[in-house]
Formats: structure tokens, sequence, C-alpha cells
């Protein structure tokens, strides 16, 4: 497999992905590891695909006029480490070594705030459809990196460390688990 640009650098960089920074981010606690993947969904508006309106959320550009949906979410300050695109575009918006704030309230194997230990990973889709086959590749590839350059231990869904238990759906029953597990640790909370 060609490496080139696939190496997450010191500084929590990915080379691969286009760079879009959020200022929704802050420094990790003194002394915590990144030892979790977390994968989301998303789509701005719901159910719609392309434009700018996720990276403009990420980013605090989100024109509240633009859609009846995105008045209700003004104001969120949100991010994610990494956005896949349906098509395998690869966006960065927060560098590793920073404290993205993707997860919320949180909790994995008794440890909360998960924010504090976890790289976010948002997947352009929702809940009642499949992901898209380069989606997985790109994503395949992008846990490759990050196990690369940090102990990873899990890589586990929004749905299953949200607080309180059922707060959030995503990645939705679409994902395909299975196609991760045969190179990634998956870990799943169960029923």
């Amino acid at each position: 497999m060609d490496r080139k640009g696939w190496v997450v650098d010191a500084a929590g960089v990915l080379a691969a992905a286009q760079q879009i920074p959020s200022p929704n981010c802050d420094a990790r606690p003194p002394g915590c590891s990144i030892e979790l993947a977390v994968i989301h969904s998303i789509s701005l508006p719901p159910g719609c695909f392309g434009g700018n309106a996720i990276a403009d959320l990420f980013t605090n550009c989100l024109e509240p006029s633009a859609h009846p949906y995105f008045q209700e979410i003004a104001g969120l300050l949100v991010s994610s480490h990494f956005l896949i695109r349906r098509d395998g575009e690869l966006l960065q918006f927060v560098p590793c070594c920073f404290r993205a704030w993707h997860a919320g309230a949180s909790q994995w194997r008794g440890r909360e705030r998960c924010n504090d230990f976890s790289v976010g990973i948002e997947l352009e889709g929702s809940d009642d459809m499949p992901f898209e086959e380069q989606q997985y590749l790109v994503l395949e590839r992008l846990l490759e990196a990050l196990r690369e350059a940090y102990p990873i231990a899990d890589c586990v869904g929004h749905s299953d460390i949200a607080l309180p238990q059922g707060r959030k759906t995503d990645p939705g029953p679409y994902f395909e688990w299975a196609r991760l597990a045969t190179r990634h640790r998956i870990a799943r909370r169960e029923a």
C-alpha cells in the first residue's frame, strides 16, 4: 500500500486529508493518550449530501437562514477530527493532538468525557441508508494511520458511548461493523 500522506505527524496532522481548521477544540488533559476512535454520521441538512454545510458547522460559519434546520443548530460549538465525504474525500478539522468536541456527554469502559481520549471520525451519511464503498476504504486507511500513531484500543460508534444511553443513534444500523472487525478491534456496547 502506498503510504504517502497516510502518516499522522507529531502535531496530529494527516497530510492525506484536506485541512480546514476548526476553532472548536482545546487541549487534551495532561498525560491523556488517544485510545479510542469514535465513528459518527452526519448530513446537513439531514438526509442531504454535498455542499459546505458540515464544514460550515464545524468552523462556526453555518448561515442559520440557509435552511430551517440550521436555525435549530445555530450556535452549536462542535467539531470532529475527520470527515469522510460520500465520495471518499477526507477532511481534517482538528489536529489529533487537540481535543475535538464530537462526543458530548459520553462514557466508555467506565471512563467519562470520551473527547479527552478519543479521535472523532464523521462519515457523511445518515442512519437510514448505507454508506459508500469509497468511505469504507478511506476509513480503513485512516484507522490504520491512527493506530500507527496512537495506542487506540477500540473503535466504537457514537451510539455506543453517548450518555444517556440511546441519546445518539449514529452511525446507525447500516454501518457495516463486520467490515472493520477483521482488521480493527471493534468493541460494541451490549444492548
